[in-house]
């Protein structure tokens, strides 16, 4: 296996997810006629066009996520299959989440269409049914990339990426530091000390989030260290060839 290749697909699938989540997010919003602390349903200000483009965009990043931990497995367990396995298994469930939050916006399409033409219980009804919808998305961000993205990136990715030292482990210690951060966040918001985008949560959610913008850049660019122990171990599974 070409480590330095391989490092450097899955450097370009992590900045994928870079790619597709932030605007996902952002398009998710502006189609409820929300705002990013305050995630409801507004009729008059929703778009459907801008929910479309969100859900192509959500799409792509549950390929992305799925995407790296599939590359990673096959090198990742040769350090500890349980850790790798245990990755696999986060970014699984983050992108289910993903899903979740997917179709629930989606849904909001039909909510809109609905909505022309309604009038008195019938728009109230439609209305209580968008910010159900809303809800329900915003519940399923918070846990995804809010608790399972500190677990899997951060915590367990970390740890993969210090031990094997296939990236610099002072870099890998941003992940060892951030995901516990994150998750304290996520902790924070769910017992209502303060909403999502509001408070320190942005601070809090800045280590995992420069961890891995770095971590996706530095092996998009160098791949993984050929200098790392597994790469070691790889070549003398090696067969010689003689003759």
């Amino acid at each position: 296996m070409d480590l330095r290749r391989t490092g450097q697909l899955f450097g370009w699938l992590f900045l994928g997810t870079f790619v597709t989540s932030i605007p996902a997010r952002l398009l998710f919003v502006d189609g409820a006629g929300a705002s990013w602390s305050n995630m409801r349903f507004v009729a008059g200000d929703a778009s459907s066009t801008s929910l479309k483009w969100a859900a192509l965009l959500e799409f792509g990043l549950i390929v992305t996520q799925l995407g790296t931990a599939l590359v990673l497995f096959p090198i990742a367990r040769r350090q500890s299959e349980t850790i790798a396995l245990g990755y696999v298994t986060a970014r699984t469930i983050e992108s289910v989440f993903a899903a979740i939050g997917l179709v629930s916006m989606l849904s909001l399409v039909s909510v809109i269409s609905a909505m022309n033409g309604a009038s008195g219980s019938e728009t109230v009804a439609l209305q209580a049914q968008g910010d159900s919808l809303a809800h329900a998305y915003e519940w399923a961000f918070e846990w995804g990339p809010g608790l399972v993205a500190g677990i899997g990136n951060g915590l367990l990715l970390g740890y993969l990426m210090y031990k094997s030292a296939l990236v610099p482990p002072r870099l890998a210690l941003l992940g060892l530091i951030g995901g516990p951060i994150l998750i304290l966040s996520f902790l924070l918001i769910l017992a209502g000390v303060y909403k999502n985008g509001e408070g320190p949560s942005g601070l809090l959610t800045l280590p995992e989030a420069v961890w891995e913008l770095l971590l996706g850049v530095y092996c998009a660019w160098k791949g993984f260290r050929t200098a790392s122990p597994l790469a070691e171990q790889a070549r003398r599974r090696e067969p010689v060839l003689s003759g």
